[in-house]
């Protein structure tokens, strides 16, 4: 397991403690529009200021091109964080400099304060050493609870990092700890449901999870491409026909390694892509020319469910079908259900991430469900295609 610095036993009370979050929400109007991101790092904010420290809180939001945006401050999420906690959030209106140090200094104990968009500073982008400094004026010690901005070598995810004591924060403790369950040390049988549009994308996932599973379980556009690569029609699906020698390859290391493959058995399938157009479910041997495969059909949902339930741990990326469209969300609702039902009986160990798992279980009403729901996005991803990530480097123990 990767090695890492957490809370527990730190000394805060008093000390001005920098916790680098991630407040990229969504926003219309000026008002946030989902707080999950900012709920969910709330368990930190509230233990540092319970312990009597001052809390200074950094993020970045959008895309902003290093320079200030009205439209993209943070001054509303401030307003946003302030109900969910229940107490006042000061904001600054720049992260450095005198109006950074103005409400720093006010701080009470148990204080917590918002800083302005980092990325209004284009040093913040580049890793730039002066502006790590200028950040680490503002505090005493650094926490990093934003797993999903991990994967970005910027300013106050790794040279921040270098310049104070650096822990991680609970949701990045918890975050690290659900990812070592199903990489590292995985209760077997373990089982991987990897699908989402295109392999081009997930090459380095299945790879890497060539190791550490006992099933691959192929799903949504992706397999397509498995299926053509087995000399099978498609018709008119989303397919990469140019990486059908890299899916043979997979297929190949998975017979050497042991591991099952569980490509698609039928499939619904249908002429035009919208919802409720009219479908059929074939066998994947029978697809028509002119038609498109756009979901699993049930004898490849009952596969997949018996799999899981002789299994102990799943990882879920990707949705099995196009399930923002219905009906062709059934087979990934009905197999989410399934998981979520072995979950709740503690028979399997369910730990899902990236933007579409996310959507898709919420739109199964599962996503409490889970073990581990990660929202990380890009970072989750890297780390299942075994990729060190640099801003967990940045929290190991020191000699």
């Amino acid at each position: 397991m990767v090695a890492f610095r957490t809370l527990d036993g730190v000394e805060v009370k008093g000390k001005r403690v920098l916790v680098r979050v991630d407040f990229n929400v969504p926003m219309q109007d000026g008002k946030v529009t989902d707080a999950t991101r900012i709920e969910r790092s709330t368990a930190t904010i509230r233990e540092l200021a319970a312990k009597g420290a001052k809390v200074i809180l950094l993020s970045h939001f959008g895309r902003p091109k290093g320079k200030p945006e009205p439209g993209l401050s943070l001054a509303p999420i401030a307003e946003a964080l302030a109900r969910v906690l229940g107490q006042p959030v000061a904001f600054a209106s720049d992260c450095i400099g005198p109006e950074a140090r103005a409400v720093v200094s006010g701080l009470p104990e148990g204080g917590i304060a918002l800083l302005e968009n980092l990325r209004f500073h284009p040093e913040e982008e580049k890793n730039d050493p002066a502006f790590a400094r200028a950040l680490a004026e503002l505090g005493e010690l650094y926490v990093n609870d934003a797993f999903s901005c991990s994967h970005r070598a910027h300013a106050s995810v790794v040279a921040l990092a270098e310049l104070l004591p650096a822990y991680a924060g609970r949701l990045m403790q918890a975050e690290l700890e659900a990812l070592e369950r199903v990489l590292g040390g995985a209760a077997r049988p373990a089982a991987a449901l990897v699908g989402g549009a295109k392999v081009s994308t997930k090459l380095a996932i299945l790879g890497n999870l060539l190791d550490r599973v006992d099933t691959l379980i192929i799903g949504g556009g992706m397999a397509n491409t498995f299926l053509a690569a087995e000399g099978l029609s498609v018709g008119k699906s989303l397919c990469e026909p140019d990486l059908a020698h890299e899916a043979k390859a997979i297929i190949e290391r998975a017979q050497a390694k042991g591991v099952e493959i569980l490509l698609p058995l039928d499939a619904v399938v249908a002429r035009e892509f919208k919802p409720h157009a009219p479908s059929r479910v074939v066998g994947v041997e029978e697809v028509g020319a002119d038609e498109m495969i756009l979901d699993v059909g049930p004898r490849t949902v009952r596969d997949i469910e018996e799999k899981l339930n002789s299994a102990k741990t799943l990882l879920w990326n990707g949705p099995l079908g196009a399930f923002e469209v219905p009906p062709f969300d059934a087979a990934t609702v009905a197999v989410a259900k399934t998981a979520a039902e072995l979950t709740r009986a503690r028979k399997l160990v369910t730990v899902a991430g990236g933007g579409d798992t996310v959507a898709a279980l919420a739109h199964a009403g599962v996503l409490e469900s889970f073990s581990y729901v990660s929202t990380a996005g890009g970072a989750f991803l890297e780390w299942l295609e075994g990729k060190e990530l640099p801003g967990i480097k940045a929290l190991a123990p020191r000699s």
